[in-house]
């Protein structure tokens, strides 16, 4: 086969550097951007916060020429309240010599200084990093409990056992037999011993841990309540005697078991109610989550306006002293190294602008078309899809999706992610169209309303719904339903 060399030509699509530097950027969340900007400033000396000094208008005090400060009265009277701490502090200051070794370290210069006595954990002092710490868990705060308790060695040993079986909501994944049969053999623990100790954690905070079942989970709450509670002998009853019909919602048999009118019932009812049914969630290690909005909206002189958040969108710049030192070197290694940082500089700066234009375009196009949603809630959501703002503001739907996703926005009605106001639609008896969210929010409301004897099942509502005009299947209703986690209408039921 002879080799020929041929020209061809032809168009293709190639990502460059600086696009694939826009789209991350476009799809990090605040405080992945955040995270972002801090560690493009760090390794970059051409980019700088706008809020911070060294700009073209800056001029540092050198080395050799110290800032004078000229004394006033104010200055003089501080001078005689100075304490003996202060002064030690200022001669330390003055003693830090010029040069120091690469490798010496803080302490070796100065000492115990910032502490007053020594280090926190010499002195005992209260640890500034604490507030940092993981939250208490369930099974520590056990722990601590039974460290405190007045208990044998062999009992503490069965105790931390039976705390060790306990999970998350409070409850114990093993049996009496098996906490026994996991106890060392040298222990000689009997199954009385074990019941012993179950009874002694079992009284720990929070009320009702470490119950084997709902019900001896309910009745320890119960044992816990002051004796003068309204209506608890009827309470530890019912749950002790009637749990079966308790949690069938049986309210004639309890009715007649119990010998209550419905007043009283009710009483019984709303007394068991307000105990925990997962005790242990009452302590959880898991750490607050807040989320910091990308846009705030706002209602100004009756027109709806779209901010962006200054604290979640950076503003950086670049370093007039870096940028000036970039044109002075004469190195050429130097000299390319600080171009082609000066350029970096530039494509971040600008990724992060085009990033907070298409995140204010798009919200301002959300807030535009969901606009009846800020004035009078969720009843009034249009749907809306993708596709109906790519079109508006002349993007790819993917383009988007990257904008919505992560993305919060603050409204007067709260904070809501923008993938929130996207919704798909149901078709109505006027040829026109619902959104998802409005049905829902009108199956809330009409389940607010409804009549606690006698709730409304979910054909009940999809015939309330199409008379107001929406066309909705009983299964759809169902499906909205158990995404707002509402049980249905026969275990909604309870006394008026």
């Amino acid at each position: 086969m002879k080799q020929s060399l041929q020209l061809r030509l032809g168009q293709h699509l190639t990502m460059t550097p600086q696009l694939q530097q826009a789209i991350r950027l476009l799809q990090l969340s605040t405080l992945e951007l955040r995270t972002e900007v801090q560690q493009a400033l760090e390794s970059n000396p051409m980019l700088e916060l706008e809020d911070e000094g060294g700009g073209e208008d800056y001029e540092p005090p050198s080395r050799e020429e110290p800032v004078e400060r000229t004394a006033t009265d104010d200055d003089a009277g501080l001078g005689e309240e100075r304490g003996e701490g202060e002064a030690d502090l200022e001669l330390a200051q003055s003693e830090m010599p010029d040069d120091l070794p690469v490798d010496s370290a803080w302490d070796d210069v100065f000492e115990n200084i910032g502490t007053g006595t020594g280090s926190a954990g010499d002195s005992g002092e209260r640890d500034f990093e604490a507030g940092d710490s993981a939250p208490e868990s369930l099974k520590s705060h056990l722990h601590w409990q039974l460290t405190l308790t007045p208990l044998s060695d062999k009992d503490r040993l069965i105790g931390e056992a039976v705390i060790d079986a306990v999970n998350e909501d409070g409850f114990l994944t093993q049996s009496v037999e098996e906490i026994q049969e996991g106890l060392p053999t040298e222990l000689e623990a009997d199954l009385d011993e074990v019941m012993a100790v179950l009874h002694v954690v079992q009284n720990f905070d929070p009320p009702g841990v470490a119950a084997r079942d709902l019900r001896e989970s309910l009745a320890i709450q119960l044992r816990q309540l002051p004796a003068a509670t309204l209506w608890l002998a009827e309470a530890k009853r019912t749950v002790a005697e009637h749990f079966e019909l308790l949690a069938g919602r049986d309210y004639a048999q309890l009715r007649r078991r119990l010998k209550l009118e419905d007043g009283p019932l009710a009483q019984v009812l709303r007394l068991i109610q307000s105990l925990n049914p997962r005790p242990g969630g009452q302590i959880s290690d898991t750490r607050t989550q807040y989320i910091v909005p990308d846009v705030i909206v706002h209602k100004r002189s009756g027109k709806w306006r779209v901010e962006l958040n200054p604290e979640a969108a950076p503003r950086l710049r670049i370093n007039a002293q870096y940028a000036d030192l970039a044109k002075q070197v004469h190195n050429a290694s130097d000299s390319t190294y600080m171009k082609n940082q000066l350029q970096e500089a530039r494509w971040f700066i600008k990724s992060l602008l085009s990033r907070n234009e298409t995140l204010l375009k798009v919200a301002s196009t959300i807030v535009e078309r969901q606009r009846d949603f800020l004035e009078h809630g969720e009843v009034a959501m249009r749907a809306l899809v993708l596709h109906d703002i790519a079109e508006a503001v002349g993007m790819h739907e993917s383009t988007i999706s990257r904008v919505t996703t992560r993305k919060y926005m603050h409204t007067p009605r709260g904070i809501f992610e923008l993938k929130y106001f996207f919704s798909s639609h149901v078709s109505t008896a006027g040829g026109g169209e619902c959104s998802s969210t409005a049905i829902r929010a009108l199956i809330k409301k009409l389940l607010a309303e409804e009549n606690p004897a006698k709730p409304l099942s979910d054909s009940k509502i999809a015939e309330i719904l199409s008379e107001q005009g929406i066309n909705v299947a009983r299964r759809t209703v169902a499906k909205y339903r158990e995404a707002m986690a509402i049980p249905p209408s026969n275990e909604r039921k309870r006394l008026a």
